[in-house]
């Protein structure tokens, strides 16, 4: 039997759906306005009154941004260290998951406290500094790698969907002769996409924007530099000389205002065409990595 809606029922979704809607412009609008910002010339964008399209349409914002030829490397430093770190974390983070799981571990509360002790007391920067320069890490592309592989938080999102998963699944694989390795290779990780997916992307992101450790660890050498501190220094050396009226080459204006915005968009674009692919085990993994019965 058809039920028939009652107004107040069509005025309450009617509210609903006008507030989602204020809600997705709202989250969608100021990325569209550093879009604007960064596609209109410098001199107009000063001027404000920017709302939904440039004034003064140019690319030259994206065309100093990259006549930096140091972009390049740094681009691909990050690429590989987001690729590398990415798959390492999530392997090892679930492999250490996959253990504090196990209840025939009998150390798993143990090891658990220690875990969650790390998640509270830090040992502060300068230990952190000295304990990478005495294992040999400074100006290395490994300090990009080795001090992050394992993450508390992680471990604990892995661990609570792997405890959800059926026993009898490994239970199954132990008759089978398999060894716990073998199931977590080829058993639990292609089961636990949702909450593998989720801890990638996470990982991902971080280690797309990660500029600090570059700062304090491999300032020294250009040829490890990534791509967020090569644009923070750009950003710093257009602030310094903002003052200037122009560049050497004419009348053309550079202004921290519309680079940050260029910039924000170069950075952001990369993991905006990963997320599609990823964002159907990404609410799915992190709720049910969350909760436990």
């Amino acid at each position: 039997m058809l039920h028939h809606r009652t107004t107040g029922e069509r005025i309450a979704d009617g509210v609903f759906y006008v507030l989602l809607t204020l809600a997705a412009i709202s989250t969608v609008y100021p990325f569209v306005y550093l879009l604007i910002i960064s596609l209109n010339e410098t001199a107009d964008a000063l001027k404000g009154g920017l709302y939904l399209f440039p004034r003064k349409f140019t690319l030259e914002n994206y065309a100093y941004v990259f006549q930096n030829e140091r972009l390049a490397r740094a681009s691909l430093n990050s690429v590989l260290r987001t690729v590398i770190q990415t798959f390492l974390s999530v392997f090892f983070c679930g492999m250490l998951a996959y253990v504090l799981s196990r209840r025939a571990f009998i150390f798993r509360k143990l090891f658990s406290f220690i875990l969650i002790t790390t998640m509270y007391v830090s040992g502060g920067l300068i230990p952190s500094y000295l304990l990478i320069k005495n294992l040999g890490l400074m100006n290395t592309f490994a300090v990009y790698i080795v001090p992050g592989i394992v993450s508390a938080f992680y471990v604990f999102v892995m661990r609570t969907f792997f405890e959800q998963l059926p026993e009898g699944l490994v239970e199954s694989a132990y008759i089978d002769g398999a060894n716990d390795f073998r199931i977590y290779t080829q058993i639990i990780l292609w089961i636990s996409l949702p909450v593998v997916a989720t801890v990638a992307l996470y990982v991902a992101v971080g280690e797309w924007n990660a500029w600090f450790d570059n700062y304090l660890y491999n300032s020294r050498n250009e040829k490890l530099a990534v791509l967020q501190y090569e644009l923070q220094k750009m950003i710093q050396t257009i602030e310094t000389s903002s003052s200037e009226s122009g560049e050497s080459e004419g009348a053309r204006i550079i202004s921290p205002l519309t680079i940050k915005a260029t910039l924000t968009i170069l950075v952001t674009v990369p993991i905006l065409l990963v997320y599609p692919f990823l964002q159907k085990y990404f609410v799915k993994g992190l709720t049910l990595g969350a909760m436990k019965d």
